[in-house]
């Protein structure tokens, strides 16, 4: 008999045989580097979200990237961020040279305390980055009127809110500009890429700029209109995410059943704390985040049992080379407590009740 155990993943997306046939399509085709299948994907990705502009980069922090020197964020410029995130929100304005501050996360979500923004404000300061982790919705009414008052930029770190909602209108929409990732554990992932979305004519046209070298157009003798770099997309990668807008509804009919899988399963279980996604009002549960106290133990005894998960992201002020101040109590919280069980639209459900099975017998 065949003793060997499959590991469960901590993530599960699967990439189809339409996908590939896509794929096939564009290199038939000759279309290899960024032509009308980008245009293509950034149209219909726009039409999704209905947002007028939309930018396919190679990546989501590429995305965040060109949002920062598109608003003119420089040197000694300051830019709000959450001390819970992964570190590219706070790389986007230091690659700049501008200072990222930090602020303090709520107690029972891992997003940013808007409360906290108006204490970091000063001269210096020229934007705010909220962080929409896990499709979970920052008060971004809060955010928008402290950014008004004090004429501060709002870009909006929405990788991990792909067609999440805040108040019935799509993550990263309604803001100067959204940043979104295509990275392989993403909702719509074309293995890596990104996007960044605005309603703004002048800064999706400087991000255009931006992303090739700031020539309007490579075939012809345009001159460099300003800084720019080599940040383009392909349309190998844009053939996938063509497809993969079209798997969109069904990945979030099955991350919301995976969500309540747990969470239902998981009542009782008084030594973790799944963190609440309002599936109600239109967060998507991207990955199933718990809290739980002996962490460690936890991850040996699952993975002992061929379950994968996931650690959350290290806080921010522990980087070396961000020279940060201040008490971070909440996101330390999250930061050495947090777990990311089994998750992935592409989950089995079977493989959330082997979890849940050896979660109940957990010693």
């Amino acid at each position: 008999m065949n003793n060997i155990t499959k590991l469960i993943p901590w993530w599960r997306i699967n990439f189809s045989e339409d996908d590939i046939d896509k794929v096939s399509e564009s290199i038939r085709n000759e279309k290899m580097s960024m032509g009308s299948v980008t245009e293509e994907f950034e149209h219909q990705m726009g039409k999704a979200l209905d947002v007028p502009y939309v930018v396919a980069t190679s990546s989501g922090s590429i995305a965040l990237l060109m949002s920062m020197m598109a608003l003119g964020i420089k040197a000694d410029d300051e830019v709000i961020i959450p001390n819970r995130t992964w570190i590219a929100t706070a790389h986007a304005p230091m690659m700049l040279g501008a200072k990222p501050v930090l602020v303090d996360v709520l107690p029972d979500r891992p997003i940013m305390d808007t409360s906290l923004i108006e204490d970091k404000i000063n001269s210096k300061t020229k934007a705010i980055i909220p962080v929409q982790l896990c499709g979970c919705a920052v008060n971004m009414g809060e955010v928008w009127e402290v950014a008004k008052e004090y004429n501060l930029s709002v870009v909006e770190d929405t990788a991990q809110a792909l067609f999440s909602k805040y108040n019935d209108q799509y993550m990263g929409t309604q803001s100067d500009v959204g940043c979104f990732s295509m990275a392989v554990s993403k909702l719509v992932s074309t293995g890596q890429g990104g996007f960044a979305v605005t309603k703004n004519k002048e800064l999706y046209e400087q991000m255009k700029l931006i992303r090739t070298h700031g020539v309007a157009n490579v075939n012809a003798a345009t001159p460099f209109a300003r800084m720019g770099f080599n940040f383009r997309y392909t349309d190998i990668h844009a053939s996938i995410g063509l497809v993969q807008l079209n798997k969109v509804n069904n990945r979030i009919e099955n991350l919301i059943n995976i969500y309540m899988h747990y969470k239902n399963g998981l009542i009782g279980l008084n030594f973790l704390k799944l963190v609440h996604v309002d599936i109600e009002n239109g967060e998507i549960p991207l990955y199933i985040e718990v809290i739980v106290e002996n962490r460690e133990k936890l991850v040996k005894y699952l993975l002992s049992n061929d379950v994968e998960t996931r650690l959350f992201y290290p806080d921010l002020d522990t980087a070396i080379h961000l020279q940060s101040t201040g008490e971070f109590p909440n996101a330390h919280l999250f930061g050495s407590q947090g777990l990311v069980l089994p998750s992935g639209p592409d989950q089995p459900i079977e493989n959330i009740e082997r979890v849940l099975e050896l979660l109940k017998t957990y010693k």
